[in-house]
């Protein structure tokens, strides 16, 4: 049974935290001082919950998180750079440092369409931040996710996914020609497939995961875009009118809103989620919603899963 949300595609991020109280909780969101990542801390704080934001630049997050009301030592700063495996660790040590338990995690940051190039660890752009950055900080956190049961674990994912699956063979693209759109599909079924295995291993005790396409909106996630080319692809007119099925920020942070306090998904983990609810499989009479069915194929996010560890922890796997 599909499970659903009594709000529509259009609600905001603090129309869904409304009434609920997130006092003595822990949240921490990477790429949490921008877009629709500074939405969903802006909703946390509303809530009650003490929120770590996981920033790369945290004197520049610093200047965004002065917009939001908060008292004092309830919003504090990581400093994060999810394409360095080292940085990932000393990140989550920080973390595990200043909370022993953490209510709610939101892999929220990313990357996307970027030129050809590696990760610190050599790993594809962003194959390597996008997905491999946070797979480790999650893993890294999961004493503290375990240590709050139940605890919840948000994964940003994207229409994207649509473009590929994952290539677990030749997931830096040494094997096959680059190409930008490719490698963000593939990251983003990532993330998906990522929230399946997570909830696989950890539902049992206490924590679930579910992967969260939250819509098109114009954010950073677009600089390495040029005007024509979202022209092209009907993002926006000539004038710079934002195509109509975009939704603003404080929209597109409702569903990962949803999936950390949505009592409908209490004890639930492995789904797709957008538009505030269940998505459905792609169907091609509807071609703005729906998941790819490889997204959430559980022997595939077994396999992603077993990799993982053995890129993130060369030795250990060696």
């Amino acid at each position: 049974m599909t499970v659903r949300s009594t709000f529509s595609r259009e609600a905001t991020a603090l129309e869904v935290i409304a009434g609920h109280d997130l006092s003595g909780k822990v949240a921490v969101i990477t790429g949490g001082a921008s877009g629709i990542g500074l939405e969903t801390t802006r909703a946390l704080l509303h809530a009650g919950a003490r929120v770590l934001v996981a920033v790369r630049d945290p004197e520049r997050a610093a200047e965004a998180l002065t917009t939001l009301e908060a008292r004092p030592g309830m919003l504090e700063t990581v400093t994060l750079d999810l394409a360095s495996l080292a940085s990932v660790r000393a990140a989550a040590a920080q973390v595990l440092a200043m909370t022993p338990k953490v209510h709610l995690l939101f892999d929220n940051a990313g990357t996307m369409a970027t030129p050809f190039g590696h990760t610190e660890g050599g790993f594809e752009t962003q194959f390597g931040t996008n997905h491999l950055g946070h797979f480790l900080f999650t893993t890294l956190l999961m004493p503290a996710l375990l240590n709050a049961a139940p605890a919840r674990v948000v994964v940003l994912t994207s229409s994207g996914h649509r473009r590929s699956d994952v290539h677990l063979d030749d997931p830096n693209f040494e094997r096959r020609p680059y190409e930008k759109w490719s490698a963000y599909g593939q990251s983003k079924t990532a993330n998906s497939l990522f929230a399946v295995e997570l909830t696989r291993r950890y539902a049992a005790q206490g924590v679930t995961a579910n992967a969260v396409h939250p819509g098109g909106i114009m954010t950073n996630l677009q600089r390495f875009l040029p005007r024509e080319e979202q022209l092209a692809m009907g993002w926006m007119d000539e004038q710079g009118n934002l195509n109509p099925l975009f939704k603003t920020p404080e929209q597109g942070a409702a569903t990962s809103i949803w999936a950390a306090v949505g009592s409908e998904l209490e004890g639930v983990g492995g789904l797709f989620l957008e538009d505030v609810g269940e998505s459905l499989p792609f169907d091609p009479a509807q071609p703005f919603t729906g998941y790819m069915p490889y997204a959430r194929d559980p022997q595939t996010a077994q396999a992603l899963w077993t990799l993982s560890e053995e890129l993130v922890n060369p030795a250990a796997s060696g």
